[in-house]
């Protein structure tokens, strides 16, 4: 069984699930198609419009979170998870929405391989941020104060544009000793829409470790 098969199985009748992105997520939503098809009433509420348009073409019907102010369960996946299920996200550019659906979530469950499992947040030396585009030099300048750099997002050599119309900052990072002190201190300069650090958030990990499904909780 995978972690995204297993996440499917904790799903009920008449849940309002919050689909993640990424490429966990899209397994999950994958695995999540074919039982609805088959009868399963559930509504979804993507967090990004790759994952709406993904759940549509699979037949999942879609709520907006004004519609479902809230939602029972939201599957997603992450960069980088800690011993204490503090993660990072934001790699694939969704953090924000991402935040917001698992805000107005009971339960946050995170789907990952162990290659994400890391002692220390900041491992892989990057925190995504998203920034809106006036505030895009001020914002670098006020990192740079923090005592970090940080790069825009590109991709084919253009900048990248979230969801929200807005830029990515990658900021490069050393292994966090205190990764709620730097949370605050991104989240205070202006323009800073949100950042890939989700602390406190997720209720369980399902490891998805060659075949195996471990299940790591938050203690």
């Amino acid at each position: 069984m995978t972690a995204a098969d297993y996440a499917v199985s904790l799903i009920e009748p008449g849940m309002i699930v919050g689909l993640g992105t990424g490429r966990a997520a899209t397994a999950f939503v994958k695995a999540l198609g074919p039982k609805v098809r088959a009868g399963l009433d559930i509504h979804g509420v993507p967090t990004s419009e790759s994952t709406a348009e993904l759940a549509r073409l699979l037949g999942i019907p879609l709520l907006t979170l004004a519609d479902a102010p809230l939602i029972d369960i939201t599957f997603d996946g992450a960069d980088e998870v800690d011993p204490q299920l503090r993660l990072i996200k934001g790699y694939g550019g969704a953090m924000v929405r991402e935040m917001i659906v698992a805000a107005a979530s009971k339960r946050l469950i995170i789907l990952v391989g162990p290659e994400k499992l890391v002692p220390h947040l900041g491992t892989r030396g990057l925190v995504p941020i998203e920034v809106l585009p006036f505030a895009l030099a001020p914002a670098q300048r006020a990192i740079s104060r923090l005592g970090y750099s940080a790069n825009i997002r590109q991709q084919d050599g253009k900048m990248v544009i979230t969801d929200n119309h807005n830029l990515i900052l990658d900021v490069s990072v050393p292994p966090l000793g205190q990764p709620e002190r730097l949370e605050q201190d991104l989240l205070a300069i202006p323009g800073v829409v949100g950042t890939g650090l989700f602390l406190g958030m997720a209720e369980s990990a399902l490891i998805d470790d060659h075949g195996e499904v471990r299940i790591m909780s938050r203690a």
